[in-house]
């Protein structure tokens, strides 16, 4: 099998798919040193509260729109917020078969010190893949020595080189933003990973998709939740002649 490399922005409580792309790779870069995004899921999700999807976000210190989310910090009343999440999913989740067990590593991931958002979103990444049994190495991207500046696609070739990858996969919808051809032009293979259609009980309800997979865990045991881990296909991207030249 190809040597496998992936990687993505810090993302707060991610979907399944995000777990997915982490447990197929040989290494996963965390891309700490990208632009925040606001509106993105860096640093909210969504989870069930009377069985509706509800929206959780953790508030930030205000800084320049073009910082990078490692020098984004959460808000100096991040403690209660963490309160407003627990009391969220006490009671949202008060009949999952997983709760209790779901709500201590929450709170363990919420008891982290570190107010850097870049750092706090690692450390929760790290224990999620703990608790799913996720080897896989992840390396942080300020740490990589990359220049400041670089096209989308060159950027990950590099870090690919770097970690000796044959083979990059990048979640489905960034199908846009990379061509097979420009990764062949540099020695890599170019997968896309997409999810299957999958779903699981939700209470006695219509399921909802594309939950925080705090909604996963809440519903499957840990050996239910590594099986979804692997209920994904990799496909082939499109080509396109602008993303061949780096554009």
């Amino acid at each position: 099998m190809l040597r496998t490399v992936s990687m993505m922005q810090p993302y707060l409580f991610p979907y399944l798919g995000y777990f997915q792309l982490i447990a197929r790779s040989d290494v996963f870069v965390l891309g700490d040193d990208l632009q925040y995004v606001k509106g993105s899921w860096i640093n909210r999700n969504r989870v069930l509260a009377n069985g509706q999807p509800k929206l959780i976000t953790f508030s930030l210190r205000k800084a320049n729109q073009f910082s990078p989310i490692n020098q984004r910090w959460l808000c100096d009343e991040f403690e209660l917020e963490a309160q407003k999440l627990l009391k969220t999913l006490e009671l949202g989740y008060s009949r999952a078969p997983h709760k209790a067990e779901v709500i201590t590593l929450v709170r363990q991931i919420l008891a982290h010190p570190e107010r850097n958002l870049a750092r706090f979103i690692e450390n929760s990444i790290r224990r999620i893949c703990a608790y799913l049994q996720i080897a896989t190495p992840i390396r942080i991207g300020s740490e990589l020595g990359l220049p400041a500046r670089m096209d989308k696609q060159e950027r990950v070739v590099t870090i690919a080189h770097k970690m000796n990858a044959e083979l990059y996969v990048n979640p489905i919808g960034g199908t846009a933003l990379y061509c097979p051809a420009y990764f062949r032009s540099h020695g890599l293979a170019l997968r896309f990973l997409q999810m299957d259609d999958l779903s699981y009980p939700q209470f006695n309800q219509p399921f909802v998709p594309s939950l925080s997979i705090i909604d996963v865990l809440m519903f499957n045991s840990r050996s239910e939740a590594r099986a979804l881990l692997k209920r994904f296909s990799l496909v082939e991207g499109i080509e396109h002649s602008t993303a061949l030249q780096g554009a």
